[in-house]
């Protein structure tokens, strides 16, 4: 068998890709002056993996198919998160009633507290929960003393409740004050005439609770142990 020298291979090859070049220049020229030709050859699109958008614009499959694939992707995401968020509303209501019914059996005022901060360690996972009342008067059996004033000082004037950093409501979780990442507080008022107070949530992290956060959870709780509280005067 007779075979090609290498130097004239190589010099063949070198001449039938300056001819298709040549070629080439021929056919993309016509296919300018003659674009429906194209538009118009649905086998040649589809073998060449192309096709016409609604615009009459010829767009590449794989890059349309790559941008759709995108949108999916972000809409699964999204589809997570609400998801996610979902579960999440839904375990903390059905958590929150369990709380009310546990509230609503308390005996007394401290074991009204004694239930409130149970129910925030072993259903929200936080590290305390206090009720505080100002004075003048006592602060029932199990509740902390505050000084007149003290629901403003703590939540700012005209505030009903306020998320976020410990600031000066470190003192009302006592020796677990330095543990604290962050609160929430929640403004309460008692019998007639009326007696302010707060109720104190602690978290063990920084992110726990933060002004960005709803405050609807706890201002119900709120709401539960004042109703609750009234039931007995105070000694």
């Amino acid at each position: 068998m007779n075979e090609t020298p290498k130097g004239s291979k190589s010099l063949t090859e070198a001449k039938i890709a300056a001819a298709l070049a040549k070629d080439w220049k021929v056919v993309s020229a016509f296919l300018r002056e003659h674009p429906d030709l194209i538009r118009a050859d649905a086998d040649l699109l589809t073998d060449l993996g192309l096709w016409l958008r609604a615009d009459n614009i010829i767009e590449f499959g794989p890059a349309a198919l790559a941008r759709l694939s995108a949108d999916k992707s972000r809409e699964r995401a999204a589809r997570r998160e609400l998801e996610v968020t979902a579960r999440a509303n839904f375990a903390a209501q059905a958590q929150t009633h369990a709380a009310v019914v546990d509230l609503l059996d308390s005996r007394n005022h401290a074991d009204l507290a004694r239930r409130l901060d149970e129910t925030a360690r072993l259903r929200f996972g936080l590290s305390i929960a206090v009720i505080g009342l100002e004075l003048p008067g006592n602060a029932p059996a199990g509740w902390l003393p505050l000084p007149e004033g003290g629901a403003n000082t703590l939540l700012g004037a005209g505030s009903l409740a306020r998320m976020g950093p410990v600031g000066s409501s470190k003192p009302l979780f006592g020796d677990l004050g330095d543990s604290i990442g962050s609160v929430a507080l929640v403004r309460i008022a008692l019998w007639e005439p009326s007696r302010e107070g707060v109720i104190a949530f602690g978290s063990p992290a920084a992110e726990g609770f933060t002004p960005q956060m709803g405050t609807e959870l706890v201002s119900f709780l709120a709401r539960v142990v004042e109703r609750t509280a009234e039931r007995w005067p105070v000694l």
